[in-house]
């Protein structure tokens, strides 16, 4: 009996497998409830902030402690979650969203009729997260230096004033400040809308009280275009301008946007194009549409702010080889006050098919940066096909870089494009050129290629002339594969330099070769290739920075003229 008592369990041991069954079950399942009712809660928190942002006048973005650490203009408190308004630069906290949405107005592009006043706009005061190292426009002491929600900032003029200082401003007006010539006014805008869209309606007129330097600015961005910082330069730029002039061209065409520029004085418009070579050959050829339409007094000079991975153009005219969000965007705009105007060609591609029966029309380009056939060519089709099958790869410059640098390092091996010289024959002004044995040639308008490579002059051993954007002649040179322009590239080899030319025609006579246009690569088959001068775009050239090549180049025209004139006096 003794040993049927010892083989029966103890009641205390099934009775701590069950509790640790039911602990292990609470450990589990607990965190699981909790998760499902986190994700619930954010999902329907998310649907009511959406919903708010849909129905409000102000252009909100969430914000937290994280991205930009703030104060709510509602509560006072510090925001751990919330959102802020890319126009106005209005904070709130989540729970105050409501409430701000419905007593804070945000940036007017035009002013209702009620508050038109003869003696000029009122300041449009917001209350704390002034700009770091701001001062009084009163006491030129220092804003915003507490921690806590204090002091006001314009914004539209955007000066800062103390919340003592501020009753001394109560009957000033608004002059909009550093950036007056650049913002569209919206009582310049309502005087417009009362007058409609009549013909004879005299918009220098209007002007009039903004002075003769008012040269206003569109910005047209591309959200998509390098380093996606498109969406955050679109909100500084609503924060410093008018939102009107600001304009996403993912949602918005440049042909539609462009139309401001006919609500203005004539030949007094400026556009800032944020993207890449390929964004700013979009928005000239919608230039290039006003003028078909007879809009030719309209036509504004064209800056650029270099977003995409190339920007041989952007570098051609002074505004650097990238933006990677190193100068403010304010020093952008005192930029483009400074820049001086230009002319760029722009060129006309006609690529004409071969064969018998081949009634279609041929197809028609616009070239404003260069035309190659071979390598680079090649190395930018496998980019851009690699590109489409994963887009969200590309989204860095220097990964972009390294893809191409890879493709090239492959292109040195396999030598797709060689025996070039036999497959082609090249036309300059109309006479026959021998080509050596070559495996590219590139036509060029500008004078970058490759992401910041001055092709035409190379290393500076022999004098040739600089490559012009507005002289109505063309570049044409060879190289002899990847690892040749790869050299040129590092200054450690020339091109071959074929000539200059205005009329440039190039014959495909055998095989399928990879061409490309200003970076939009292609295959083509057998084809003549005809580039001829089209019309001159209006462009803004920026001095205040030079690059090294710029430099060199440069220093090297002037020995040259001292050289020259040296030999005259001899």
């Amino acid at each position: 009996m003794e040993e049927n008592k010892r083989s029966l369990p103890a009641p205390t041991t099934m009775f701590a497998d069950g509790s640790l069954i039911l602990w292990t079950l609470c450990a589990v399942l607990v965190p699981v409830l909790i998760t499902l009712w986190c994700s619930f809660q954010r999902s329907r928190r998310q649907l009511y902030q959406k919903d708010i942002f849909r129905k409000s006048k102000h252009t909100w973005r969430d914000t937290d402690l994280f991205s930009q650490p703030t104060y709510c203009c509602v509560c006072s408190q510090h925001i751990l979650q919330g959102a802020f308004c890319n126009c106005c630069g209005l904070c709130t906290g989540e729970d105050c969203l409501k409430k701000a949405d419905r007593r804070f107005q945000c940036k007017e592009i035009m002013l209702r009729s009620e508050k038109i006043d003869q003696n000029g706009m009122d300041h449009h005061w917001i209350r704390g997260n002034v700009p770091l190292c701001s001062y009084c426009f009163v006491c030129k002491q220092q804003c915003g230096n507490q921690p806590k929600l204090c002091d006001y900032r314009c914004i539209w003029c955007q000066c800062t004033v103390h919340d003592e200082c501020l009753e001394s401003l109560k009957d000033e007006k608004c002059d909009f400040g550093e950036f007056r010539s650049l913002i569209i006014p919206p009582g310049y805008l309502n005087n417009i809308s009362r007058r409609g869209t009549d013909k004879k309606t005299d918009y220098v007129k209007l002007a009039v009280p903004f002075g003769m330097q008012w040269t206003p600015i569109i910005v047209l961005a591309n959200t998509r275009s390098g380093n996606n910082m498109g969406e955050g330069l679109l909100g500084e730029f609503k924060m410093l301008l008018n939102p009107v002039q600001v304009f996403d061209l993912t949602e918005i065409p440049p042909s539609k946007a462009l139309q401001l520029c006919i609500l203005l004085p004539d030949n007094s418009s400026r556009v800032l194009v944020c993207g890449g070579d390929g964004t700013v050959g979009w928005v000239l050829d919608a230039i290039d549409e006003m003028k078909i339409k007879g809009q030719e007094k309209y036509i504004p000079q064209v800056a650029i702010l270099p977003l995409g991975t190339g920007n041989d153009l952007a570098n051609t005219m002074g505004w650097g080889a990238g933006y990677a969000g190193e100068i403010p965007v304010a020093q952008i705009l005192r930029n483009v006050m400074e820049a001086d105007g230009i002319e760029l060609d722009r060129w006309k591609v006609q690529i004409t098919k071969k064969g018998y029966y081949n009634l279609r029309k041929p197809k028609v380009f616009t070239m404003n940066n260069y035309f190659s056939v071979g390598p680079d060519a090649l190395m930018a089709l496998n980019f851009h096909a690699h590109r489409e099958k994963t887009p969200s790869l590309f989204s860095s410059r220097i990964i972009n870089k390294a893809v191409y640098l890879f493709y090239g390092t492959k292109d040195c091996l396999v030598q797709e494009c060689k025996d070039l010289n036999k497959k082609v024959e090249l036309e300059l002004d109309g006479e026959r050129v021998d080509l050596p044995n070559l495996e590219g040639i590139i036509v060029l308008n500008i004078g970058y290629w490759g992401g910041g490579c001055r092709l035409w002059e190379g290393m500076g051993d022999e004098t040739y002339p600089l490559a012009r954007h507005d002289d109505g002649l063309l570049e044409v040179v060879g190289v002899y594969g990847s690892f040749h322009c790869a050299q040129i590239q590092v200054k450690l080899a020339n091109p071959v330099r074929i000539g200059q030319a205005h009329t440039v025609r190039l014959i495909l006579k055998s095989s399928k070769m990879p061409m490309q246009i200003d970076g939009e690569p292609w295959t083509q088959g057998p084809c003549t290739v005809t580039i001829t001068h089209k019309t001159r775009a209006k462009m803004l050239y920026y001095t205040g920075e030079q690059t090294d090549d710029d430099a060199s180049s440069t220093s090297e025209q002037e020995h040259t003229q001292e050289t020259e004139a040296t030999d005259e006096d001899m």
